[in-house]
C-alpha cells in the first residue's frame, strides 16, 4: 500500500554530478512526482531536499534515470519531518571549505548539438562553441567548485536574453548548462595569418583553404593547441615533422567520421565504440594497406592513432570537401608543454604554423589528448588525459591526503583524500623548466579544486628527476617524505587499479628505473604489497655503454649484451652490416675501442637489468632498428615484425642466486646471433624472442610460487604495452593456474607511477 502521508528527504549525491545536468534532472523529476523542495550544487556534490507523497519513487529514479555523463558514487539520505515547501527550486550554490565535489572531464559534442550545428534553421547554425548539459568543456574551464559559470572561464561571457531564457527553462536541453552561449554572446573564433585576420565563418573557411593548400595551422581546442595539416599530403606532413623536430614518432590523425576511419584502418566493434565514446580518445588501430594517409604520418609503423572530432570547431573544419583526415598533433616544440594561451601560442608556435585559428575563451588547464587501444575486448589506456581526467579512482585504503609526484617520462601526479585518488592529466616528459612550471601549476590547481592539503609527498628514488627535486625542495617542507622505488610503484599501481591488498608476485618490465642498489632496473620480479617489496628475481645485469647514449643507439646496447655472451666479434661484424644497409654511420675503430673500454671496465656504463634494453639489443641484432629517435621505437618495430606463424622460442634459463634468481640472457643472445648470421628473417627472430621471454616470465613466477606460495601476479611497466608479449604471458600464466592482473584504466607505463606512489605513501601513513 502506497503511503499518502507527505515525507521530507534530505539527499546528498556524491560523484561526478556537477556539469552533467544533474540539477535539471532533479528539478524535472521533482516536477514529475509533484514534489516540493530545492536542489543546489555544493562542494560536497549535489544537495537537495524533496517533500511530498512520492519521495520513494523519486529516490528510485534519481539514480536510474540520471543524465548520461553523471557518475554517482554514493547517495546519502536523511529522513526529516515535513516543513511545507511551497514549490521546487534550484538554489544558489553552497560552498564549504573542506567539501569535496568531483569534476566532470571534458565531454565530446553530443548528437543533438551536432545536428543543430549543421541545421540552417537553428540559431546556432555553424556556431563553433555549441554545447548543452550533456556535452562540451568541463575540466578545462573549471577553476573552482561548486561548478557554476562564475567559477569557470566562461565567466567572461554574459548570456544574451535568448541564452538566458534557455538556461532558466526546465523544458530546455540547456537548462543550467554553465557553458551555454551562442554567436551573439559567446566565444568567437579568429584566424590570424601573415597578411589577414578574419573572424567567424570567414576564419573557418580560410583555415580550411589553408589546410587544403598544404599549410600548417595551429588550432586552439579544449585543452590546448593542435598543429594541423592534411594527413594525406606527404609534403605537408614531412614539413610539419621538420619544423616540430619530431623525427619518426607517429602523428595522431583526426578523421571526419567512422566511415572515413574504415578507409584508414581495420576497426572492430570495440575500437569503434572507443572512437565514438564521449571521451573521444586517440585509438590505436591496425593501419589499412593502401589507405590515403601519407606514409610520413607514421613511418615504419603498422598502427595509426586515430580520433574523431570532439568539438564543433573540429566538425566545421572537416566538413564537406576536405581531406580524409587531418594530422592533429600537440601544439608545441618537441619536449615543451602544450601551448594554451593565444599570445603564448603566437610566441612559441610562430615558427611551426603558417596561421593560427584561435578563440577568446581561456583554457584553464593544459590537457592533451588521451591515447588508448583495445586488448581482449577491454580498453587499455596508454595516456590518460582529456575525457578521463580528473575522474578519480576509488581507493578505500587511500584515506590520507597525499601528493605523489610521479616520474620523469609521461609524468602525471596524484592527490588522494577520503578514499579517492585523483590522477592528473598527462603533464609530459618532465625534462625542462617549462614542463616543470606546467607540473607545478597543475598540482596547485588540483589541490585547490579538490581541497587537498597533503601531509605527505611521495617521489621516485632517482635523484635527478625534476619531480623528485620538487618533492625534496620547498614543496616538501614540513611534510612526510616517502621515496618509492620505481618498480614497486609500477606494481602497486596495478594493485591500486584492481583493488588488491596483500602480497603479489609483481613482474615489472620497463626501460629505466632507479634501483635500490643504484643500478638501472627494468626486468624485475618482486614480492610486493603497497607497504613493502622484496626483489626476488631479475634479468642479469649488463653494462649500459655511455648510459643514456646507448638508449638512442640500440646497436651499442646490443654489443654489451653480446660481450656478456662472449660474442663480441660476431656481433660487431653483424651490426656493421646492418648499419651499412640502413645508411647509418658505422662502428669505426675508435668507437669500437671506446665501447670495449666502457663494457669491459664499466667506464660510464651503469649496470642495467632493463627488459627494454634487451628488446633494443634483439631489435638491433635482428636488423630491425639500429638507432632510434623516439622512446621505445626499437621495441615497437620489433613487435610489429613478429611472424606469428613461427613456432620456435629462445631460452632464458633461470639461475638461482642467493635467496633469489636471475634470468640468464646469454643463451638467448647467442641464438639470436646464430639465426641472424644464417639470414633468418627478422619476423622469426622476433617471434622466438617474444615466446622465450614469456616462458621466462612463467618460470620466474613458478619459482616464487614454489618458495613463497603466492598465486597472484601483477604485470606492469611500459614493456607490457606490448600486446604480443602480454598475450603470451597471460596464456602461459593462466594455464598454470596463476591469477593475473593487468592495467586498463591507468597506463602500465610511467603515466601510472604516481598512482602507485600514492598508495604506497598512504599505506605508510597508517603505520
Amino acid at each position: 500500500m502506497v503511503s499518502t502521508m507527505p515525507s521530507r528527504l534530505r539527499v546528498v549525491v556524491r560523484g561526478v554530478v556537477q556539469g552533467v545536468g544533474f540539477r535539471p534532472h532533479v528539478y524535472r523529476l521533482a516536477q514529475a512526482y509533484g514534489l516540493t523542495g530545492w536542489v543546489l550544487n555544493s562542494t560536497e556534490g549535489v544537495v537537495l531536499e524533496v517533500e511530498g507523497t512520492s519521495t520513494a519513487a523519486f529516490l528510485r529514479d534519481l539514480s536510474i534515470k540520471a543524465p548520461p555523463q553523471a557518475r554517482i558514487e554514493r547517495v546519502e539520505v536523511t529522513r526529516l519531518p515535513p516543513v511545507g515547501y511551497p514549490a521546487f527550486s534550484i538554489q544558489e550554490s553552497e560552498e564549504r571549505e573542506s567539501g569535496l565535489a568531483l569534476v566532470s572531464p571534458d565531454v565530446a559534442i553530443c548528437e543533438d548539438c551536432r545536428r543543430e550545428l549543421f541545421d540552417p534553421a537553428n540559431r546556432r547554425y555553424r556556431y563553433p562553441f555549441i554545447n548543452c548539459t550533456n556535452c562540451g568543456p568541463r575540466f578545462t574551464i573549471v577553476q573552482d567548485i561548486p561548478y557554476d559559470r562564475p567559477k569557470t572561464t566562461m565567466r567572461a561571457f554574459a548570456m544574451c536574453p535568448e541564452c538566458e531564457g534557455e538556461y532558466h527553462d526546465p523544458a530546455d536541453r540547456r537548462f543550467h548548462a554553465q557553458p551555454n552561449a551562442c554567436d551573439r554572446c559567446g566565444p568567437q573564433v579568429e584566424l590570424v595569418a601573415p597578411r589577414q585576420t578574419l573572424t567567424g565563418e570567414q576564419a573557418i573557411q580560410a583555415a580550411r583553404a589553408l589546410l587544403q593548400d598544404g599549410r600548417i595551422v595551429a588550432v586552439k581546442g579544449l585543452g590546448g593547441f593542435h598543429l594541423a595539416c592534411d594527413a594525406t599530403d606527404e609534403e605537408a606532413v614531412a614539413e610539419l615533422r621538420r619544423r616540430k623536430g619530431r623525427g619518426e614518432k607517429p602523428f595522431a590523425v583526426m578523421a571526419r567520421d567512422s566511415a572515413t576511419v574504415e578507409r584508414l584502418c581495420h576497426a572492430d566493434e570495440d575500437e569503434r565504440h572507443l572512437l565514438e565514446s564521449p571521451q573521444r580518445p586517440i585509438v590505436l588501430m591496425r593501419r589499412r594497406a593502401g589507405g590515403p594517409v601519407a606514409p610520413a604520418v607514421a613511418p615504419h609503423n603498422a598502427w595509426l592513432g586515430v580520433m574523431l572530432p570532439y568539438t564543433p570547431l573540429h566538425y566545421l573544419l572537416l566538413a564537406g570537401e576536405m581531406p580524409a583526415a587531418l594530422v592533429m598533433t600537440s601544439g608545441n616544440h618537441s619536449e615543451e608543454p602544450l601551448a594554451i594561451d593565444n599570445e603564448e601560442a603566437r610566441e612559441r608556435l610562430s615558427g611551426l604554423a603558417d596561421a593560427f585559428l584561435w578563440h577568446d575563451r581561456e583554457i584553464g588547464v593544459r590537457c592533451d589528448d588521451s591515447v588508448t587501444r583495445t586488448f581482449q575486448g577491454r580498453e587499455m589506456l596508454l595516456r590518460r588525459s582529456r575525457g578521463y581526467a580528473p575522474y578519480p579512482l576509488r581507493l578505500e585504503s587511500a584515506k590520507g591526503q597525499v601528493l605523489a609526484c610521479g616520474g620523469e617520462l609521461k609524468n602525471t601526479f596524484c592527490l588522494t583524500r577520503d578514499g579517492y585518488a585523483f590522477l592528473s592529466h598527462h603533464v609530459g616528459d618532465l625534462e625542462n623548466w617549462e614542463t616543470l612550471r606546467s607540473f607545478e601549476a597543475g598540482v596547485a590547481h588540483f589541490r585547490h579544486l579538490f581541497r587537498v592539503a597533503p601531509k605527505a609527498l611521495a617521489y621516485d628514488l632517482h635523484p635527478d628527476y625534476l619531480s623528485t627535486k620538487y618533492a625534496l625542495g620547498p614543496a616538501g617542507e614540513g611534510k612526510r617524505l616517502v621515496g618509492v622505488q620505481h618498480h614497486h610503484a609500477h606494481v602497486t599501481s596495478c594493485l591500486a587499479e584492481n583493488g588488491l591488498q596483500g602480497q603479489v608476485i609483481g613482474v615489472a618490465f620497463d626501460g629505466t628505473g632507479y634501483g635500490s642498489d643504484g643500478a638501472v632496473w627494468g626486468g624485475e620480479f618482486l614480492i610486493a604489497s603497497p607497504a613493502s617489496f622484496q626483489r626476488v628475481g631479475q634479468l642479469a645485469y649488463v653494462p649500459l655503454p655511455g648510459g643514456a647514449a646507448a638508449i638512442a643507439r640500440p646497436c651499442r646496447t646490443a654489443l654489451s649484451f653480446a660481450a656478456a655472451a662472449g660474442e663480441w666479434v660476431g656481433a660487431l661484424a653483424l651490426l656493421r652490416g646492418h648499419l651499412h644497409r640502413e645508411g647509418l654511420p658505422g662502428l669505426d675503430r675508435s668507437e669500437e675501442e671506446v665501447l670495449r673500454r666502457q663494457v669491459g671496465g664499466r667506464l660510464n656504463s651503469p649496470a642495467t637489468s632493463s627488459c627494454g634494453r634487451l628488446f633494443d639489443a634483439v631489435s638491433a641484432l635482428a636488423g630491425v632498428r639500429q638507432a632510434v629517435n623516439y622512446e621505445g621505437q626499437a621495441a615497437i618495430e620489433l613487435e610489429m615484425s613478429v611472424d606469428a606463424r613461427d613456432t620456435g622460442a629462445y631460452h632464458l634459463p633461470l639461475m638461482p642466486v642467493g635467496q633469489g634468481f636471475v634470468l640468464d640472457h646469454r643463451p638467448l643472445i647467442r641464438a639470436v646471433l646464430a639465426d641472424a648470421a644464417a639470414a633468418t628473417p627478422a619476423g622469426a627472430i622476433a617471434a622466438r624472442f617474444h615466446k622465450g621471454l614469456a616462458a621466462a616470465v612463467l618460470a620466474g613466477c613458478q619459482w616464487v610460487r614454489r618458495r613463497h606460495g603466492l598465486q597472484r601476479v601483477a604485470l606492469s611497466g611500459g614493456v607490457f604495452q606490448n600486446t604480443t608479449l602480454l598475450t603470451l604471458c597471460l596464456i602461459l600464466l593462466e594455464n598454470d593456474a596463476f591469477k593475473v592482473y593487468t592495467q586498463h584504466q591507468v597506463p602500465c607505463n610511467d603515466g601510472g607511477l604516481a598512482l602507485g606512489q600514492a598508495l604506497v605513501a598512504n599505506s605508510l601513513l597508517e603505520t
